[in-house]
């Protein structure tokens, strides 16, 4: 890191969404992460899936909870499953992002937001066209009957 290193224009967050029977990951970076920002993220993968019943894993931060969300979520056919508080280990984006961190950001010495997201955004597309489903987990879960997820291949 260079000793003039400043974030003059603050840190961003990054919203992300991994899709198990494709295995593709699927993103937002926004200045905040905020309950209307992640609203908007929710109402992208609705349209996105517009047919399906969606189930979306989340830790306990307090946008994922706002009244608000949680209407809309349940309005539109989204089921919000939210992990125990120190708990975020059993959710598999959880290994995206570290990847992602490897491979996009550490050692790197980016000198805007924009040659940033430039370098995630590579990442993510170079990662989507070598992915596989994620079919390999839980084969005896109840929740392969509550459902139409493909079951795991011979």
């Amino acid at each position: 890191m260079r000793a003039t290193y400043n974030r003059y224009g603050g840190v961003r967050q990054m919203l992300a969404a991994l899709d198990l029977a494709t295995g593709k990951l699927y993103y937002r970076i926004r200045p905040r992460k905020r309950w209307r920002d992640f609203l908007d993220f929710l109402k992208a993968l609705r349209a996105r899936w517009p047919e399906q019943k969606l189930y979306v894993v989340l830790d306990n931060f307090s946008p994922h909870k706002h009244a608000k969300v949680r209407t809309w979520a349940a309005d539109h056919d989204i089921e919000m499953v939210f992990l125990p508080t120190y708990g975020s280990w059993p959710n598999w984006i959880e290994a995206e992002f570290a990847a992602l961190r490897h491979f996009a950001l550490n050692g790197t010495d980016h000198r805007s937001h924009d040659e940033q997201n430039a370098a995630i955004a590579t990442y993510v597309r170079w990662r989507n066209t070598r992915t596989e489903p994620k079919t390999n987990f839980a084969p005896d879960s109840p929740i392969r009957s509550w459902t139409d997820y493909p079951a795991k291949a011979a």
